[in-house]
Order: C-alpha cells, then sequence, then structure tokens
C-alpha cells in the first residue's frame, strides 16, 4: 500500500473563446439597457457566443489541445479528464466521454462535474486528490460552457451576464526538485439557498413540454441581490479559510482569480482583504461571466501575458449555484 503523499502541479493550461461576440450595444436593440450602465454594473463590455452547431465539447476541445501541447502531454497519456459544465453535449453520455473520444484519450476514467460556477474549483481540488494519493499522474481538467441557448433575451437581469467559453488545465504529478504545488482546497455548498440561481425546466422534476416554453422555464433565473450578497460573503470566507489553513496572510499572495461573475462582485472580495485590485486577475470585461470556464480562461490569459509566473502563490475562489463555493490555494 502507498503511503507516500505527492505533489499536484499545473503543467499546462489553455483557453478558447468562440469568434461570436454579443456586445452591449446589441443588448440595447433588445432590452432596456445602456452600454454605460452595463459596464458600470458588471464591468461587462461584451460576451462570446458560439456558431451554429459548435457545441461545449468543440470548446473544450481547443482549450485542451492548447494545455496538453504545453504540458509536453499527448491525450493518451491521461488518466482521468474530469469536466466542469452546466451546459453539457446532452444528458448522456456525459461530456467527458465525448471530449475523450474527440482527443483520441484511450481508456482513462472521464467524468463531468456540475456545481455551476465553481465546476472548475471543485474538479481542479478532486484533481488534487487522485494526483497526491498516487493512483493517477495526469488529470485533464476542463470548465467549459454554452450559456448562450440557455439565457433569456428578454430578461435584463441575465441577458447581460453570461457568454460561452472554455479553459483547461492539465494536472501532473510534482517532480521532486519542482516546488509547484496544491497548497489546499476548501469545498462547500449550501443547499438551503438552492433557489437562488435555478434552470427550472430539463431534468426530471420539470421535462420539457410545450407548457415549459410557453412559460419560458427552460432559462436560467437569479435573484440578483441575493446573489451578489452570498457571493461577496461566501468568497470572502473561503479565502480567508485557505489563508489561515496555510498560515499565509494576505500580502504574501501573488494573485488571485476570483470567479468573472460581476467586477463589482470582484471588488467587493478584494476590498475585504485589503488586496489591490492589481494584484487581481479580472478578465470580465472581455468575456462577461462563462461559469466553470471563467477561473481557468482568467488563469490561462493571465499565464500567457506573463502576469502570473512559476513560484507565485496563487489563490482561487468561485461561487455559483447550488449555492457552490471554494477556493483553493497553490504555488504554481
Amino acid at each position: 500500500m502507498n503511503n507516500v503523499l505527492y505533489r499536484s502541479r499545473i503543467s499546462g493550461t489553455g483557453s478558447y473563446l468562440p469568434e461570436g461576440l454579443i456586445t452591449n450595444k446589441y443588448l440595447e436593440t433588445l432590452v432596456d439597457t445602456s452600454d454605460e450602465w452595463v459596464r458600470d454594473r458588471t464591468g461587462i463590455k461584451h460576451r462570446h457566443k458560439v456558431k451554429d452547431g459548435q457545441v461545449t465539447s468543440d470548446l473544450a476541445y481547443e482549450a485542451a489541445i492548447i494545455a496538453l501541447k504545453e504540458a509536453n502531454i499527448s491525450a493518451n497519456e491521461l488518466d482521468m479528464i474530469l469536466f466542469a459544465t452546466v451546459s453539457p453535449d446532452q444528458i448522456m453520455p456525459n461530456t467527458a466521454c465525448v471530449l475523450q473520444s474527440k482527443l483520441k484519450a484511450g481508456d482513462c476514467m472521464a467524468l463531468d462535474v456540475s456545481a455551476a460556477c465553481s465546476g472548475f474549483v471543485y474538479a481542479l481540488a478532486i484533481a488534487d486528490q487522485f494526483i497526491k494519493t498516487g493512483p493517477l499522474k495526469n488529470i485533464l481538467v476542463v470548465g467549459a460552457e454554452v450559456l448562450t441557448p440557455y439565457v433569456n433575451y428578454k430578461d435584463r437581469d441575465t441577458c447581460i451576464l453570461f457568454g460561452d467559453g472554455a479553459g483547461a488545465a492539465v494536472v501532473t504529478r510534482a517532480r521532486p526538485d519542482d516546488e509547484s504545488t496544491i497548497y489546499s482546497h476548501h469545498l462547500h455548498a449550501d443547499g438551503e439557498i438552492s433557489d437562488l440561481f435555478v434552470l427550472p425546466a430539463g431534468g426530471s422534476k420539470m421535462p420539457f413540454s410545450q407548457e415549459v416554453l410557453d412559460k419560458e422555464l427552460q432559462y436560467v433565473k437569479m435573484k440578483g441581490r441575493e446573489i451578489f450578497k452570498h457571493a461577496v460573503r461566501t468568497m470572502s470566507k473561503c479565502c480567508k479559510e485557505a489563508l489561515d489553513y496555510n498560515q499565509m496572510s494576505a500580502d504574501k499572495v501573488d494573485w488571485v482569480i476570483p470567479h468573472q461573475a460581476n467586477v463589482r462582485i470582484i471588488q467587493a472580495v478584494a476590498d475585504h482583504f485589503g488586496i489591490s485590485m492589481d494584484k487581481v486577475v479580472v478578465e470580465i470585461e472581455e468575456m462577461g461571466n462563462t461559469s466553470a470556464a471563467t477561473v481557468i480562461v482568467a488563469m490561462d490569459k493571465a499565464i500567457k501575458d506573463g502576469r502570473i509566473k512559476r513560484g507565485q502563490n496563487i489563490l482561487l475562489t468561485a461561487f455559483g449555484a447550488g449555492i457552490t463555493s471554494g477556493s483553493l490555494l497553490m504555488k504554481y
């Protein structure tokens, strides 16, 4: 029996945003809003949208190919694929298996993770556990969403927020001489307030029907003010939990990468810890809220442009429907 605990490292990342754009100016033609109003309240300039026929696994494939190349790992070396999404290609088979086929990854464990906007942090924590305890060495962790079909473009509260996108990270066993590690992860859920953010139809509780379509229950619905309040409180709590657990002060964190839901939420969390926004990765302006994809897309962009460097301490935090939340602290 193996009693050695290994260390995990992110050896490669990739992201992909589809070419189509939903601009604030376009939304002005659909609902009572303005570019200035949307930017002021959310920080979003535009969101990306898939073209006809493009599905969640297609976006994930593009991001995964980049991450695998960067990690110098072939798809058939993967021991597991973890796919965080709330917008799978279909109910079954799971989208991880579809991606496995597209990548020609061969025989490996393939699993979807449904934790909404916290999905990538949840999946990364699961990958760390499998690496740490020894049975697996190479895991592909994906956060990908095609949310635009689930958005009611007559509802100003939701249509200004959501877009499509994907990110991927290859998590591998760290070498003995490599300092990269995942220090800890802290995951939570509060089902008592799960009614704050819902997609009513499509499951066993409310199968699709003409009545569903007539009442527009196939679209996401949320209680915005309550979501804002709980998001700030919960992400702040998760970040404090990570720092306290590792006896690390906030000034030792080089970068905070929060879920890109709303710039005001991001600013409120940074203010809570007295962290300068200069140390917070914010990419929401160019992509909107892509749910499980936001954290990894933002991280990949910051790695690619040189903001995030090896050896830096990175704090991820997220909040999503469920209500799920979590944080993960690592040395990149």
